[in-house]
Order: C-alpha cells, then structure tokens, then sequence
C-alpha cells in the first residue's frame, strides 16, 4: 500500500470578495491556480456580522460546478430562475452553474458563528453550457462514521462503507470531514487516479512526515491512501479527491470554459441578458 506524501503546502491568503466578505484563499492563488479538476476553495469563518454581513449580492457563473459547506450558521441563497433556499449549518449544497446562473449568497450567523467553505469543480466541455442543476442536503443527510477519538462526516464519496449523498458525475468527488483527538491516526483509500488535497482548519497534522499547520491546504501526491496524525491539540480537516478532467482551462472571474473565445462568448451572453436561459433540476433531502 502506497502512502500519499505532500506534495506543495499552501498557506491560506486573505482575499475580499462580494461586497467587502474576507475570505481565506488557498486553491484559486498565484501560489495554485488550480488543481484539475478542481479550481478554487475558499474557508469563510467570522464571529463578526459585519464582516460579512453585506453577503455575496447578484453575481454569475457558467461551466463549473459550486460546492458550499456550512459549519457554522446558514447561508440565504436565491437565482434568477425563481430557487430559494436557507442552507443551514452542518448541510451542503451541490450547484451546478454549467450555461450559466446567476445568484446570491447572503451568510448569516447562528449562536454567534458563521464558517464554511466553498470549492468550485471543473466541468468537461461536454457539459459547461448544459441546464444548470442543484443538489442541497441538509446535516442529517450525512453520515458519520465514528470511532474512539475520531469522527468522519461523508458528504460525497465513500468511508467505512458509508455513502455521502451529493454526487458530481464527472469527477466522482470525495469529500470528508474529519476531526481527530490529539494525537489520533485517519487512514482513507484513494483512486490513484484521483487528484486530493486536505485542507485543516482547526489544529495541525502529519502526513507521511510532513506537518501541516491549521489554514493551509497540503496537495497530495499519487498513491494508494492517505494517513494523517492529529497533533497535541487534534484537529479538524476536510479531505477531498476527484478524477481529473484533463482538458484546458480558461478562466475569467466566475466563468470557466475551454478557450478564450469562449470567455468573450460567456461576457457578452452575460452583458446581453443571454447568460440564464434554462430552469435548473433541482434536488433537496
């Protein structure tokens, strides 16, 4: 069995986004610009509402997919297709923007917290300018594998025999979140066709020698599974892996396609009201 070493260690940066809303920034920077399929992440977290209390107002996407996790306090969300919905905390909502979205987040506190994180996935050109879709669970839909000092929630993907509910078609997403006591061994099997990353928001960690300090992502490199030690004060991390899709990326702001031209195309069908022109399926637990 072949252990996935770190391959780059990313230190978290912070960048503002929506209307002034700091964000903690790691896939997405000059540091990686992505890793296929995946193409940004970033941590949200604040006890403050006014940092970010003005939200993410109206904004696009076309040919990619979002992944928003709530840890903490909810998120008001609604598009220009008619959906609404309140994303509450420990729920997940899978949206596919694909020919194109444009919608709102508004995150809001509950019991003084707000925390989450948000990773955009690649779509294949096959797929960039489909009907855009939803799928949104909420906290019970997960499940959660524990064990003495330790506890894995499957929200994509599988653990311990347990299936996490959302599901991305193209890349066969895996994502966990996991918390560990001090000094508490995970182990999970991965696809070595799959790329993977962890990322650790709350203590530090070790795999296969490296440590790994909380609000930064440790790309990992090919092999059979992944083994990570929590240090002295445990820690809490997400652990994601997905096939890669392994055709170009041209990337403007919130539109993802193939080509350049595609860009401009994607700019002028938003400047022209073109962007939304299909309902979105939509699927809730």
């Amino acid at each position: 069995m072949t252990y996935r070493e770190v391959r780059q260690l990313i230190p978290a940066q912070e960048i503002t986004e929506g209307a002034g809303v700091t964000v903690r920034r790691t896939l997405g920077t000059p540091a990686r610009r992505n890793l296929d399929p995946f193409l940004l992440l970033d941590h949200f977290s604040s006890d403050d509402p006014d940092d970010y209390i003005a939200g993410f107002p109206d904004h696009p996407h076309r040919g990619f997919v979002t992944f928003t996790y709530m840890l903490d306090g909810h998120m008001l969300h609604r598009d220009s297709m008619g959906n609404q919905g309140d994303l509450q905390s420990g729920g997940a909502q899978w949206m596919k923007a694909a020919g194109g979205v444009i919608h709102s987040e508004m995150p809001q506190q509950s019991a003084g917290l707000m925390r989450g994180f948000q990773l955009w996935i690649n779509l294949p050109a096959s797929d960039k300018l489909s009907a855009p879709a939803y799928q949104e669970f909420s906290a019970a839909a997960f499940p959660v594998h524990r064990e003495p000092g330790l506890e894995v929630k499957v929200l994509s993907g599988e653990h311990a025999g347990l299936c996490g509910p959302v599901e991305d078609p193209h890349t066969r997403v895996q994502y966990l979140d996991v918390s560990l006591e001090p000094g508490r061994c995970f182990e999970h099997d991965l696809p070595v066709t799959h790329t993977a990353f962890l990322h650790v928001f709350e203590g530090a960690v070790e795999v296969a020698g490296t440590g790994v300090p909380a609000h930064s992502l440790a790309v990992l490199d090919t092999g059979e599974r992944v083994g990570v030690t929590a240090g002295e004060a445990g820690a809490r991390l997400i652990l994601v892996a997905g096939q890669p899709i392994g055709e170009p990326i041209a990337q403007y702001g919130p539109f993802v396609m193939n080509t350049q031209d595609e860009i401009h195309q994607a700019m002028r069908d938003y400047r022209d009201g073109r962007l939304v022109q299909q309902r979105a399926d939509v699927i809730r637990d």
